[in-house]
């Protein structure tokens, strides 16, 4: 669509803060006024806007889109989701090894993962079973409902946040780890795609795998920059 006002900038609505075209809040596709928590999160929207040029291209707005997503579905069905990324406690990635003959993948699986699940189960209080090859290995109630509770402990936008860093890492042990902050979202990705990064070394490059990483790295840090402009 066109560019239909001057100028984006933000007001204060009660605790929250409104992103405003030409002084009217913005509304998201439910026709419901976009409130965030954080002036910071809501001064990256209206940047978003205000970089627009003769033609409105929403899919150049990743933040206010992740911002209208919380808003219009996260909100409503926050119990929902987070049991959704919960059951990746279940099925962690970080838990299913290479078969012993892969020595170089095993080597690296055990010097880049084991540290993450060491630290589920310092700081998560989730101890988690490690196996080796693709069958699944039932891992301790404790474990499961520990990771399950932080995750319906977040807010609205940080489950937000939390889902794309999960589901594109494909471990929620990762996944919390960036949410903490004590791990950044790029190498949180890089450590979900151990295997296939070696297999790219040994066999060559997939380009559409690669494209696809490009894009999971995209979104992946766009969701970082939501998380820390929301905790600004």
């Amino acid at each position: 669509m066109k560019r239909f006002y001057k100028n984006a900038g933000i007001a204060e609505s009660g605790d929250n803060f409104v992103v405003q075209l030409d002084g009217r809040s913005i509304k998201t596709k439910s026709k419901v006024t976009l409130e965030v928590p954080s002036a910071a999160l809501a001064e990256i929207i209206a940047e978003e806007w205000n970089a627009q040029g003769e033609e409105v291209d929403p899919t150049s707005m990743p933040i206010m889109t992740l911002a209208n997503t919380t808003v219009d579905r996260v909100v409503p069905s926050h119990t929902e989701i987070a049991d959704m990324l919960a059951e990746y406690g279940g099925n962690d990635l970080l838990c299913y090894r290479a078969e012993p003959t892969q020595e170089e993948l095993v080597r690296k699986q055990q010097d880049q993962w084991n540290p993450w699940i060491d630290w589920a189960m310092r700081e998560l209080d989730a101890p988690l079973k490690v196996t080796t090859g693709i069958m699944h290995v039932e891992q301790d109630e404790k474990a499961v409902s520990a990771l399950a509770k932080l995750v319906h402990a977040t807010t609205a936008f940080e489950l937000t946040a939390l889902h794309e860093f999960t589901t594109m890492s494909g471990s929620l042990v990762l996944g919390l780890a960036v949410l903490r902050e004590e791990l950044a979202a790029a190498e949180a990705l890089k450590l979900g795609l151990l295997d296939e990064l070696h297999q790219a070394e040994l066999w060559g490059e997939d380009f559409e795998a690669q494209d696809r990483r490009e894009k999971y790295h995209r979104e992946m840090t766009q969701a970082e920059i939501f998380l820390k402009a929301l905790r600004a």
